[in-house]
């Protein structure tokens, strides 16, 4: 058995020229590689697309999935069909991705079952939320008493992922061990955030204004996280980033080498 920890990524599906692309940001693939240490692995959308069939009708998709030691959900430009949480869609100049919302849930729940180590940021934070139960805020700006927690998109990349608001961790959370503090600033650059917390689920951290910003899973067996900003930014800069991708790429070891006793 290949001693290299494999860690999934599912992909997106955009359409390029009027064409569908599986697609991922590279600044993931980076982090995952440079920061968990685990070679990532991209997961085609499973759901059915413009042509052919749905892969989960052609491969048994437990028996691939189970084959990784660690999965990590990235954000997208693309938000979570409202429809998987009651709503209809409010925001219908942003793009969904069903492909990506079918092949997410369907990886979430094999992660939970089989033990194998989550890490979500971003779309992926929202993804798990609303895979446990919970529901999205489609545009948090215009809830009060929330601040717009978007990027000011006149300013240059590097700017909009600078570190812009504190986060309030909670004491007995996985993020307060890893920061040893009770607040650490960061990014923020999304327009969606919860507004119900699924079951099950631990808040790790909130912004000054009260919106949940992480979240553990109290059910999961292994190490399960789930993020609002963008800690893959970067990482190598900012020891709190970094220490979310060590302690993931830990768990993902940890698995590796359970596996490798089999």
């Amino acid at each position: 058995m290949n001693s290299i920890p494999l860690i999934g990524i599912p992909v997106d599906v955009k359409q390029l020229e009027g064409k569908p692309f599986h697609t991922v940001g590279e600044k993931y693939i980076n982090a995952v590689a440079h920061g968990a240490n685990g070679f990532p692995m991209l997961i085609p959308a499973i759901a059915k697309g413009d042509q052919l069939e749905p892969l989960d009708s052609r491969f048994n998709i437990k028996e691939v999935i189970q084959q990784f030691d660690g999965i990590f959900l990235p954000g997208s430009i693309a938000n979570v069909d409202p429809t998987r949480y009651g709503q209809i869609q409010q925001t219908p100049d942003l793009p969904t991705d069903k492909q990506r919302d079918e092949t997410s849930f369907q990886i979430i729940q094999l992660a939970i079952e089989l033990g194998i180590p989550l890490l979500g940021v971003c779309r992926g934070f929202q993804e798990m939320n609303v895979f446990f139960g919970g529901t999205l805020h489609q545009e948090v700006h215009n809830v009060g008493p929330y601040f717009d927690h978007r990027e000011d998109q006149t300013q240059s990349q590097e700017v909009q992922y600078q570190p812009v608001h504190d986060i309030h961790l909670n004491p007995e959370g996985i993020l307060s061990n890893l920061a040893g503090a009770d607040t650490v600033k960061v990014n923020s650059i999304h327009g969606q955030g919860i507004d119900q917390l699924g079951e099950n689920l631990l808040i790790e951290a909130t912004a000054p204004d009260g919106l949940i910003e992480a979240f553990s899973v109290n059910s999961s067996s292994a190490f399960t996280l789930a993020v609002q900003w963008h800690p893959e930014w970067k990482f190598t800069e900012n020891p709190f980033y970094e220490a979310i991708f060590k302690a993931f790429g830990d768990a993902v070891q940890k698995r590796k080498e359970s596996r490798l006793k089999i």
